[in-house]
């Protein structure tokens, strides 16, 4: 229970011990949170046509080949590895940054062509193309009234 509500000692009174308020205010700080959770996830879109679902994933800072792409239970599953490491020397100062790690996102889509799936990437932009089963036609019979 305690893993699903963020622990926050800002509520403890420190009766004005300044090291204590330095050390509760830098580790409950949230200003990283939010790029955290940008380097561990990835922004899709979903565009439907008449004849296919289209997937736009962006995966920039990832190679092909770190790239998974599974359908599964009418699921498609979008996994990915991302090891960047950034290196920048100028004048007096050296600045080395690195971003890594693994994540994946499903996406639910049902009545497709398992074996016409076909993906591409480019730019940092991976492209899934996932054809529509054809709607089956309407079957009309015709009852006659006694």
């Amino acid at each position: 229970m305690f893993g699903l509500i963020p622990f926050n000692t800002k509520s403890i009174d420190n009766k004005g011990d300044e090291f204590g308020n330095l050390i509760s205010d830098f580790f409950n700080d949230d200003f990283f949170t939010p790029f955290y959770k940008e380097a561990n996830t990835f922004k899709a879109d979903i565009k439907e046509t008449e004849n296919e679902y289209l997937v736009e994933a962006e995966l920039p800072g990832v190679k092909k080949e770190d790239i998974s792409l599974e359908y599964k239970d009418n699921n498609l599953i979008i996994s990915a590895k991302r090891n960047e490491t950034i290196n920048e020397e100028k004048d007096n100062y050296v600045r080395k940054e690195r971003h890594y790690g693994d994540f994946s996102r499903a996406f639910y889509v049902e009545d497709i062509k398992e074996d016409s799936i076909s993906a591409k990437f480019e730019n940092g932009e991976l492209i899934v193309t996932l054809p529509k089963l054809p709607k089956p036609e309407e079957k009309i019979t015709k009852i006659n009234i006694q």
